[in-house]
């Protein structure tokens, strides 16, 4: 009998999983793989938070495989190694993976190729897998990559999306060792408020999520920033470890259409348009996109009491403080916390992506490096010298401080708008407070900015 390897990696799922497909076309069994690999833990991107879901993801996985008469083969190790190892255990003849962007993604696939070259076995690589549009689909004359979202929308908007697969219904597995499942309880260091993981996970939240008239997608275009009311999707996550499809999603999202629709696709465009930047431009991940000759400042205590949520802006450190319980935080609180950062104390975006990565289990190279060098000016932002005023971005956006007394409940005590300026208050009031004094005047901090990147 014929046999694949599906080599899984940020693809955890059995709906709309064309390479796995791709796999059952071509061989009579599939060995579904995946490696826990020791590149990924030297290279500091384990973090808790993404263990604790994938050991979850990895559960629901080989669950979903077992009901279709498989299971899910757990190896530890080097990828190449041990994918060269089930191909020669299994007699597979080929191997199939979905395409990644990162320069880490990349090296991987050149050294499966070569090493399966050496034992005569294909690798099959399947774009369009982990994002909507595969990048490089569409390009702009006479450059390899879009650096600016609008044209880049347009075209990925007329390029036309695959269709979405069905999950198979049988997967037949040949005998093959593996490793136990690794277990979230297993992972130290997790967030308390972390989310749950798993395919079924992700599809019960999209389906409840597209019914939802009130808070779901119907309602994202007029309150997907809407901090105290929580009303993002929540399936990052998901989308970063693919129990999710972003194309299954776009097609979910027109099939609802509306203004919400409309809004939350043009968010997955937003996300492809940073992978096909990734895909293009890989050093992107550590070195500036575009260079603004910063020299940046580094003062260890002001981004201490950044991390703890100590800055004495209320509503930054409401988003830093949500960070750390849950692992996740709304799109524009991260906005934010990474402008108060690199434009109000004037610090190298490197320092705030990787704490962000550090606890973020949705964190995404692309997404979360080129969404920070957008907030410090140095990435894809065609107005890079922008500065958002925390105390105005919060009375537009917790117009009424909720969201902040949620998360600082040394505030919660305090009325209405009156939580976001607390260094108002009169005397004994504030003698009392157990907050600290903001580390920098708004006006100071953005005087400083534009000293730094000349524009006083």
């Amino acid at each position: 009998m014929s046999v694949a390897v599906m080599l899984f990696t940020a693809d955890l799922r059995l709906h709309d999983q064309p390479a796995l497909r791709a796999a059952l076309r071509g061989a009579d069994e599939v060995v579904p793989l995946f490696v826990l690999d020791r590149g990924i833990h030297r290279a500091g991107f384990d973090a808790p938070n993404r263990r604790a879901f994938l050991a979850d993801c990895l559960a629901a996985l080989d669950a979903g495989l077992r009901e279709r008469g498989g299971r899910l083969v757990i190896r530890t190790g080097e990828v190449t190694e041990q994918v060269c190892r089930a191909v020669a255990e299994s007699g597979a003849r080929s191997v199939h993976v979905a395409g990644g962007v990162s320069a880490y993604a990349v090296r991987r696939e050149d050294r499966l190729r070569e090493a399966l070259e050496a034992v005569r076995c294909a690798l099959h690589v399947h774009d369009g897998v982990i994002t909507a549009l595969p990048p490089g689909r569409v390009t702009p004359t006479g450059r390899d990559h879009f650096a600016v979202f609008t044209p880049y929308f347009r075209r990925w908007q007329a390029a036309g999306l695959r269709e979405a697969v069905a999950a198979p219904r049988t997967v037949p597995v040949p005998e093959l060792a593996g490793h136990p499942l690794p277990r979230r309880t297993a992972v130290a260091g997790v967030s308390p408020g972390l989310a749950r993981g798993g395919e079924p996970e992700a599809r019960r939240r999209l389906r409840d999520w597209l019914a939802d008239e009130s808070g779901g997608i119907a309602a994202y275009e007029r309150r997907h920033d809407d901090l105290p009311g929580d009303a993002t999707s929540r399936l990052s996550p998901h989308l970063h470890f693919g129990t999710l499809s972003a194309a299954e999603l776009v097609q979910r999202a027109h099939g609802k259409g509306g203004p919400g629709a409309e809004a939350f696709v043009r968010q997955l465009a937003w996300r492809d348009f940073h992978h096909q930047v990734l895909a293009a431009r890989p050093d992107a991940a550590h070195a500036d996109y575009r260079a603004r000759g910063d020299h940046w400042r580094r003062n260890d205590k002001e981004i201490a009491a950044w991390k703890d949520g100590l800055t004495g802006c209320p509503i930054v450190d409401a988003a830093m403080r949500q960070l750390r319980h849950e692992g996740w935080i709304p799109g524009r609180a991260r906005l934010l916390a990474a402008s108060y950062l690199t434009k109000t104390l004037y610090t190298n975006w490197r320092i705030g992506a990787r704490h962000f990565l550090d606890l973020l289990v949705d964190g995404d190279i692309a997404d979360n490096q080129l969404n920070w060098q957008w907030a410090a000016g140095t990435g894809t932002d065609t107005r890079p010298n922008r500065v958002l005023d925390p105390l105005a971005q919060a009375k537009r956006f917790d117009p009424h401080g909720e969201y902040v007394r949620r998360w600082v409940p040394e505030l919660a005590h305090l009325a209405g708008a009156a939580v976001h300026e607390p260094w108002k208050l009169d005397g004994l009031a504030r003698a009392g407070l157990d907050y600290p004094d903001p580390l920098v005047e708004q006006a100071e901090g953005r005087a400083r900015f534009e000293r730094a990147r000349g524009l006083d």
